[in-house]
């Protein structure tokens, strides 16, 4: 895979926005998009003068949507939940050790680090608490996570400097007005995040535009066959008042902590918002954005398993009607302890 990388010394931290300095060229103003200027105790907008404060060592570039008060906005209700309910927590994690074993435990994470180029820069939207942020930035990348929600930002950034992590950075940042100039990643993350904002194409649109040409975006979503042993669990939870929680695999482990149990089932089951897609959708978001389709989780392939050697960034079948139907009806099975979760990923062709 041929991306082209800007080289950047590998720096010591000197001050605890030395991430934000060192990259300042590719960030802008979300609500003019002017130059910013870094400040000691502030970020001022050379352009409006619009003023960012700095809490706990994270720039707050987040400025609000200015949509029609009649168009429904789900941002302030999603970041009170996470505020309260950071996910996922670091609990059993305690050094980057830990972080790097429990991260390859996952087949995603792994063959994502295995796979993208040292040097590439990358930005995970909607990050939580950092932890594949944290986890990719080892291996020398130069990783950029942002989200909503302030105390999960908090989280990672205190694993970031206890484990002295300077090839990340974090920030607060409204997905829908980013504070990137276009064109400034060579990989885009999204996973588990659309699905809770009110208009999930229009903040694919957005963050879209910050890939690179050759550059991939990784988008995760609920599905909509998928999500249906949980629908169905929601309902009986609430039926019955949150009894009878074994019915959800992940929840009768009991190689998992009560904490992130608990975690989990606020994420899964009480979040105030959440829509579900298909993957014939995304692939037309893919299209209609300048995207081509590269992998997915399921394959959709006929009857394709998705392989512990699998090539994330190289092209695979998009299948057919039927493939893809298929794919996804088998979510309702192989998806239940994700959630019914599927992936996809696609490379900017223009």
């Amino acid at each position: 895979m041929n991306l082209p990388v800007q080289g950047v010394s590998n720096l010591k931290e000197i001050d605890p926005l030395s991430h934000m300095t060192r990259f300042m060229e590719i960030f802008n103003c979300p609500r003019c998009k002017g130059s910013l200027n870094r400040q000691s105790s502030k970020i001022i907008c050379l352009q409006c003068s619009h003023p960012y404060p700095i809490e706990g060592e994270i720039p707050l570039l987040y400025t609000p949507n200015e949509w029609n008060p009649s168009r429904n906005d789900v941002t302030d209700t999603i970041r009170a939940f996470y505020e309260e309910t950071p996910f996922p927590n670091y609990d059993g994690i305690e050094d980057v050790g830990d972080l790097i074993e429990v991260s390859r435990k996952g087949i995603f994470a792994r063959l994502l680090n295995e796979q993208m180029p040292y040097n590439s820069r990358v930005l995970e939207i909607g990050c939580g608490t950092g932890q594949l942020s944290n986890y990719l930035s080892v291996a020398h990348r130069f990783v950029f996570g942002a989200d909503l929600c302030l105390n999960s930002l908090k989280l990672a950034q205190r694993f970031k400097k206890q484990h002295q992590l300077d090839r990340v950075g974090f920030y607060q940042i409204n997905l829908f007005n980013p504070p990137f100039k276009e064109e400034s990643f060579h990989f885009v993350i999204s996973n588990g995040v659309l699905h809770h904002t009110s208009d999930p194409y229009l903040g694919f649109k957005s963050i879209s535009r910050l890939v690179k040409k050759g550059g991939y975006i990784l988008i995760g979503l609920y599905n909509r066959y998928g999500r249906i042993p949980t629908d169905v669990r929601r309902v009986l939870f609430r039926a019955f008042h949150n009894r009878f929680k074994r019915l959800d695999p992940r929840l009768s482990r009991k190689d998992i902590s009560d904490l992130k149990k608990n975690t989990w089932f606020m994420d899964q089951y009480q979040n105030p918002h959440e829509s579900k897609h298909t993957m014939e959708e995304v692939l037309r978001w893919f299209d209609d954005t300048g995207f081509e389709f590269m992998s997915s989780i399921p394959k959709l392939g006929f009857f394709e398993d998705f392989s512990e050697n699998e090539q994330l960034f190289e092209p695979s079948t998009r299948g057919n009607w039927f493939t893809q139907l298929l794919a996804q009806l088998f979510l309702i099975i192989t998806g239940n302890e994700s959630g019914g979760f599927f992936l996809m990923i696609g490379k900017r062709i223009r």
